[in-house]
């Protein structure tokens, strides 16, 4: 199995090693039923990740106005390692159930964390800000949801594009005083918003899919 798993890897293409290429069948060990796998290379990154967001929220809070070059930095780091795991996780196969169940739950948790420092110090819009604020929540809410009924919600090209660039909006909020933010910010937003209404509609066709049929 070792040699086959090897072997595997080695084929890997370029494009699909830096995820650019996301075609074909999730890895089964991110199945749901699957051990967690809790220790592994890429799961550390999430668990670094993790440990990010408080020290994240304290430089921010320590700053005058929000803005703190160290507080940015901690939130790009946090936010480039959900791509960094990734990334290891596919050059190493060390593929995990607990990498695909904590992953979006710390983007989420982040992106959580990134509004409440900008609507504290009215970094950008507010209205903006409840909505990803709202958006997350439910998100997290109908993935738990899913899990108990053994649906998992797949993470697509929109909802990514969305993530990060609602992430970039924020960082550039805190690291400076520019109108890019804003509009990196909303360009998210949108994103954000019409991935989530793929989730939906997706997640409801899993639903119903996977109910037990009347006799």
């Amino acid at each position: 199995m070792g040699n086959a798993m090897a072997e595997g890897r080695t084929r890997i293409t370029r494009r699909r090693l830096f995820g650019i290429d996301r075609t074909g069948p999730d890895p089964s060990e991110t199945k749901s039923g699957e051990p967690l796998r809790p220790f592994t290379i890429p799961n550390l990154v999430g668990y670094l990740r993790l440990a990010g967001i408080p020290l994240f929220l304290y430089l921010a809070f320590e700053t005058d106005d929000g803005r703190g070059l160290a507080a940015a930095i901690v939130f790009w780091l946090i936010a480039v390692g959900d791509y960094v795991d990734g990334f290891l996780a596919r050059a190493t196969g060390q593929y995990s159930r607990m990498g695909a169940l904590l992953d979006p739950v710390i983007d989420r948790i982040t992106v959580i964390a990134g509004c409440v420092v900008c609507w504290h110090f009215e970094l950008l819009p507010k209205w903006g800000l409840a909505i990803i604020v709202v958006r997350e929540v439910t998100i997290l809410v109908l993935a738990q949801v899913g899990l108990w009924r053994g649906v998992d919600i797949e993470i697509n090209w929109l909802g990514r594009i969305g993530v990060w660039a609602v992430m970039t909006g924020i960082f550039f909020a805190l690291a400076t005083d520019t109108w890019v933010a804003e509009v990196i910010f909303v360009v998210g937003l949108i994103a954000a918003l019409a991935a989530s209404l793929v989730y939906v509609r997706e997640g409801l066709a899993r639903l119903r899919s996977t109910a037990p049929r009347k006799a």
